[in-house]
């Protein structure tokens, strides 16, 4: 077993020591970083480009089972798909797909009831309307309603709580698609968290302290950022989403991870 460290001589088959410039048995010359050549991993995942889906299980983080991603699209379902998760009430019939485009992968929403969601790496632009996922919050941004404060025919106003002024709003999203807590922005930002922010949800046990920040520019549009929470934000995908080696994605309740070869 020795013998496996030291280079074989391509004339005569002799082993050459290592350090060894020339065959001790004909003189050969040993070719330069012979003997420090990395081996290469033969694998069918090393084909550039290819990547996998790894289900993330239980609190711990641990990886569970992974799905090769090697054809040309790849259905994610709960029936009738070739990634399927028949299990999950919150993951449609055909979900997603994960789609090469050229050596790019991208996710797909195939017209899902309740779409796919990808954890930010940095500040990403919102649209009102459009939803983000912290802990457990399904959260969507919506513009301030117009002011309904006008008098009625007789000239009475409605009695009620006095108004101030509010940029934008976030909704808070019910299971069934309701609307529950409600936040007036006062200023240019809601914070949103367990503890010390504008929305707080105390009871969340996946929410951080200070979670994510939802926020308006001076240019008139909306970003959301993580605060370096330890279970993330993630947004709601738009049509296709191109993915990286890492990105994180929610289907349902299902986590999964990226993993993917240069």
């Amino acid at each position: 077993m020795e013998q496996n460290r030291y280079y074989v001589c391509r004339e005569c088959s002799s082993p050459v020591p290592p350090g060894h410039k020339f065959c001790g048995a004909c003189g050969t010359t040993v070719p330069d970083g012979s003997l420090e050549r990395k081996v290469d991993f033969f694998g069918s995942m090393q084909a550039p480009g290819k990547a996998r889906l790894v289900l993330i299980r239980g609190t711990d983080g641990a990886d569970g089972l992974s799905y090769l991603l090697q054809g040309s699209e790849h259905v994610a379902g709960r029936t009738n798909a070739q990634i399927p998760f028949p299990n999950d009430p919150f993951i449609s019939d055909r979900h997603a797909n994960f789609i090469y485009r050229g050596d790019k992968l991208v996710v797909r929403d195939e017209g899902s009831t309740n779409g796919v969601y990808v954890r930010i790496r940095q500040a990403a632009h919102l649209a009102p309307g459009e939803h983000i996922l912290c802990g457990e919050q399904l959260l969507r941004l919506d513009s301030t309603p117009k002011d309904t404060a006008a008098p009625d025919a007789d000239q009475t106003y409605f009695y009620s709580s006095p108004k101030r002024p509010s940029p934008f709003r976030v909704v808070q999203v019910l299971r069934g698609g309701g609307d529950g807590m409600v936040h007036c922005a006062r200023e240019s930002r809601v914070q949103v968290g367990r503890e010390d922010s504008e929305m707080n949800f105390p009871d969340d046990q996946y929410l951080s302290g200070r979670h994510a920040k939802i926020e308006l520019g001076s240019d008139g549009t909306f970003t959301v950022s993580d605060l370096g929470s330890r279970n993330g934000t993630f947004v709601r995908v738009r049509g296709e989403h191109e993915l990286s080696h890492g990105d994180y994605l929610f289907l349902g309740q299902q986590l999964l991870r990226i993993e993917q070869t240069s």
